[in-house]
C-alpha cells in the first residue's frame, strides 16, 4: 500500500469558551469523495464512508484521533509531534467535515501561536492504500484505504504541491498485526544490495530467505 496525503485549503479557526475553559479548534472539510482532486486521485464514496466509520469508531469516539503539526515522513502518528485531537468527523454530501481541538502540547502551542500571528494554515489527511490508474489518467483509491489521521496541520496548502509530492508516497507499506511497516521484500532487497560479492551473497542467501519468511 502507498502513503496517500491530501491537502485541504479552506479551514476555519474558532475559539469556544472563556477564561480557563477557552479552547481553540480548526474546523472544515477534511476529506472529499467522488471527485478527482488536484493530485489526480479520486476516493469512491463507498470506500471513504466505510473507512471514516471505522476511524470514528476506533479513534474519534475513544479520544485517539490525533494529528501532527507539519508533514511526517510515514503513515504513523508521532506522539512527540501531536498538535491536535480530532473530535468529530461527519459526512456532508460527498464531503466529510471535521473539527479538531488544538492541544496544550509543544506543537499545539506552536500552531496556536502561528494562528494568532495570522499565518495561513491548512489541513492534510494521511492514510495508506492501493491506487488503480484509469484510462483517463486518474488514480482511484482502493477499498483497502486506511486513515492514519484525518488531518495534520500544514502551512499554506495553496503553495504548489509544497508538501504532498514526493514525501514517501512512492514507498510501499503493509499492515501487519496492527503495525505499519515497510514492505519486507524491499527491506530484504536492500540487505542484498549491501553484500559485497557473489560469495558473500551465496553464504547468506539461505539465512536472508528464512528471515524473510519468518516475518511474513
Amino acid at each position: 500500500m502507498k502513503l496517500i496525503t491530501e491537502e485541504i485549503q479552506k479551514v476555519e479557526f474558532i475559539t469556544e469558551g472563556k477564561g480557563a475553559d477557552k479552547k481553540m479548534f480548526i474546523e472544515g472539510i477534511f476529506l472529499q469523495g467522488d471527485i478527482c482532486n488536484r493530485n489526480g486521485r479520486m476516493y469512491p464514496m463507498q470506500t471513504l464512508a466505510k473507512e471514516v466509520s471505522r476511524y470514528n469508531e476506533a479513534f474519534v469516539s475513544k479520544g485517539r484521533a490525533l494529528g501532527e503539526l507539519g508533514h511526517p515522513d510515514g503513515p504513523t502518528v508521532n506522539l512527540d509531534r501531536v498538535s491536535h485531537k480530532i473530535v468529530s468527523l461527519e459526512q456532508d454530501g460527498t464531503n466529510f467535515r471535521g473539527k479538531a481541538q488544538l492541544l496544550e502540547t509543544p506543537m499545539g502551542k506552536i500552531a496556536k501561536s502561528l494562528i494568532g500571528e495570522g499565518v495561513c494554515l491548512g489541513v492534510s489527511s494521511r492514510g495508506v492504500g492501493s491506487l488503480k490508474m484509469t484510462n483517463e489518467g486518474h488514480k482511484i483509491v482502493g477499498e483497502d484505504f486506511m486513515l492514519a489521521t484525518a488531518a495534520d496541520i500544514v502551512a499554506d496548502p495553496s503553495a504548489p504541491d509544497a508538501f504532498v509530492q514526493g514525501i514517501m508516497e512512492g514507498k510501499e507499506w503493509v499492515w501487519e498485526g496492527g503495525i505499519l511497516r515497510e514492505k519486507l521484500a524491499e527491506q530484504t532487497q536492500k540487505r542484498i544490495n549491501t553484500l559485497i560479492d557473489e560469495r558473500t551473497l551465496q553464504e547468506n542467501k539461505v539465512q536472508l530467505f528464512q528471515e524473510f519468511l519468518s516475518n511474513l
